[in-house]
């Protein structure tokens, strides 16, 4: 039985604590560390069993340094800014801990996220005996599994990869993010970009659109493509898939409504001077919009996020097409509620934290050195999305997405 130290109390962070407090024959002494204590205090209060909460500033590295000496947990579970992943794992390096976090690390000065910053730390991991663990969470995380799952089990070889993130839920505000407004904004303003025959392909933001039906229920949704960090990871680690792309479902309202945001200046990252002082536009945004953790009792409907794999069977018995395979998950916001008080979005990211965690603490994960999850054996982590809330689903489509 193990001691983890959470950092981060938002949305994700009480996903977090809550599964982690669910499952006690792994997660013996648990505790719970933010910027601000008092809402670390409030999810512990949510808890059925006692936890211990602290206060810590993660960008500041002596700080979470003190923090894991006086913890010494065996892992430390990173929910809080991609902004600290950083300062987060000098610290776990300092004090000879573990490490898993759901984001990968996204300067605060540009609106640019890549894994070349966090794979620089593989040596000092490998070395040091540790293990990190990036992106632990949905997408990344569990569609990279769903990546790796369909690799081993179905696919010789993947041809084309389209990730495909559906909120149908609805909190009926006029304009409201699912998760961190600052880092939900940066991603979907910035240009999309997709992997195709060995080289990035950029396109301007919202410029490809698609529709597609899901199932159970759900129906026909827009998608708009975006960037997204597991297409970084998943093309290098199967150089064989010729196309990976990334899309997202996004309503009329939201993105009229993001529109005149960005004509008027209040998505920039850039520092403005305001009544004598420096404010940055999108930040100021972020104070205005209601928390995501707010949402929870106000999202009704689904999240369906999941793969269309296309590629060579393993099975060449039929007619030596290439196969077309859907593998997802669906998750109802009023059912996450009921369980963690939080809506799907923050419950689809918490779960396969606790899950990325419990692996790496079982053993069953646990290498040193830094990975990312589609590196790793995606049978016991499948199998434990059907046990602890996110049950997945797979059949063979008949047309390609494209």
């Amino acid at each position: 039985m193990a001691n983890v130290l959470i950092i981060g109390a938002g949305g994700v962070g009480q996903v977090v604590a809550h599964k982690c407090a669910q499952v006690e024959e792994v997660f013996e002494n648990i505790t719970l560390a933010s910027r601000t204590k008092s809402k670390c205090d409030k999810i512990a209060d949510m808890l059925p069993r006692k936890i211990d909460t602290a206060e810590v500033d993660a960008d500041n590295v002596p700080e979470l340094v003190k923090l894991i000496e006086k913890v010494q947990p065996d892992m430390v579970i990173n929910v809080a800014l991609p902004y600290q992943d950083l300062h987060i794992m000098d610290a776990c390096l300092e004090t000879g801990v573990h490490y898993l976090d759901t984001a990968n690390y996204e300067p605060p000065e540009e609106a640019k996220f890549e894994y070349k910053w966090q794979w620089a730390y593989q040596d000092k991991f490998e070395k040091a005996g540790l293990m990190a663990l990036l992106g632990s969470g949905f997408d990344p995380g569990v569609t990279s599994v769903f990546t790796a799952y369909a690799r081993k089990h179905h696919f010789d070889r993947i041809k084309t990869l389209d990730i495909l993130d559906c909120n149908a839920g609805d909190h009926g505000l006029p304009f409201a993010t699912n998760f961190n407004p600052e880092i939900n904004i940066r991603e979907i303003t910035a240009n999309g970009r997709y992997w195709e025959n060995g080289s990035w392909v950029t396109t301007k933001p919202m410029e490809e659109h698609r529709v597609f039906s899901f199932p159970e229920g759900i129906g026909e949704k827009d998608l708009y493509l975006l960037y997204h960090e597991e297409l970084e990871s998943l093309s290098k680690h199967f150089p064989e898939i010729e196309r990976a792309r990334f899309w997202m479902t996004f309503g009329a309202s939201y993105l009229k409504h993001l529109e005149v945001l960005q004509n008027v200046g209040m998505t920039s990252i850039e520092p403005v001077e305001f009544q004598g002082q420096e404010i940055v536009p999108i930040q100021f945004l972020k104070a205005l919009l209601p928390d995501p953790a707010s949402l929870g009792p106000l999202t009704k409907g689904k999240t369906c996020i999941g793969n269309i794999i296309r590629g060579i069977p393993k099975d060449r018995s039929g007619d030596g097409e290439d196969k077309i395979y859907y593998i997802y998950n669906t998750c109802d916001h009023q059912d996450c509620y009921k369980e963690v008080q939080s809506q799907a979005i923050s419950y689809t990211t918490g779960v396969p934290a606790m899950i990325g965690a419990k692996m790496m603490l079982e053993g069953k994960w646990m290498k040193p050195g830094v990975w990312n999850m589609e590196q790793l054996d995606p049978d016991p982590f499948m199998h434990d999305l059907n046990q602890y809330g996110l049950p997945w689903h797979e059949t063979w489509l008949d047309k390609p997405f494209q």
